[in-house]
């Protein structure tokens, strides 16, 4: 049976489960989802996920919502990337969300899809700012170790992963977090890594922000 992932390119919180089934060698197929035309605030969409987000999960006759939630389902179905300390895996996952993806996938938003001028003064440096020291506790951490939670990628390395490949500047820099830039190289030399523009459908040229008139 193929599963669904209800996605689009830009969205880094959807690569994290996209790259997690797609490394895990899980049968999926993704259904575009066309946010910036505001498709995930319809009632056709919210009917899957009141929430009115991606990504959305479907299997079968069973609907996840959540990115964390799928990677953990994708990990336990297949028996592939959960880690040998379940706990440890998920305190990074709950890192990943409250201190990563949490600030990168707005910061990102802000400076890239969002015209200037309706961009609340100071948003964008606040999140920047908390990036900094959420980039800091990573790359000192993987001062020590080649992945996250063990000596094997896990599913925290997918999604502590799911802002940092993309090419839009939002004040992530590559060069200037060594431990994360090698810790990045060695995700996507894994057999099956694909690019978040390569593994999920859309359109990035159109999504350049547009000044007020």
């Amino acid at each position: 049976m193929t599963a669904q992932l209800w996605c689009f390119g830009e969205s880094g919180n959807a690569y994290k489960p996209a790259l997690t089934m797609e490394l895990a060698g899980h049968d999926w197929t993704p259904v575009y989802v066309d946010f910036f035309n505001g498709e995930a605030r319809s009632p056709a969409f919210r009917a899957i996920n009141a929430m009115g987000e991606v990504p959305v999960f479907r299997e079968g006759g069973l609907t996840l919502t959540q990115s964390a939630v799928i990677q953990l389902h994708i990990a336990e179905r297949t028996g592939k990337f959960l880690g040998r300390d379940r706990n440890e895996t998920l305190r990074w996952l709950m890192f990943d969300n409250h201190k990563l993806s949490g600030q990168a996938g707005p910061a990102r938003f802000l400076l890239n899809f969002l015209p200037a001028g309706k961009r609340p003064a100071g948003a964008a440096e606040y999140l920047q700012g908390r990036l900094k020291a959420a980039y800091k506790v990573l790359d000192d951490h993987l001062s020590a170790r080649d992945w996250i939670a063990d000596s094997a990628p896990t599913i925290a390395d997918f999604a502590c992963c799911g802002y940092l490949f993309y090419p839009e500047p939002f004040g992530f820099d590559r060069k200037d977090w060594p431990h994360i830039d090698r810790w990045l190289d060695a995700i996507s030399a894994l057999p099956g890594w694909k690019h978040p523009y390569d593994l999920m459908p859309g359109n990035p040229s159109d999504r350049a922000p547009k000044e007020d008139a």
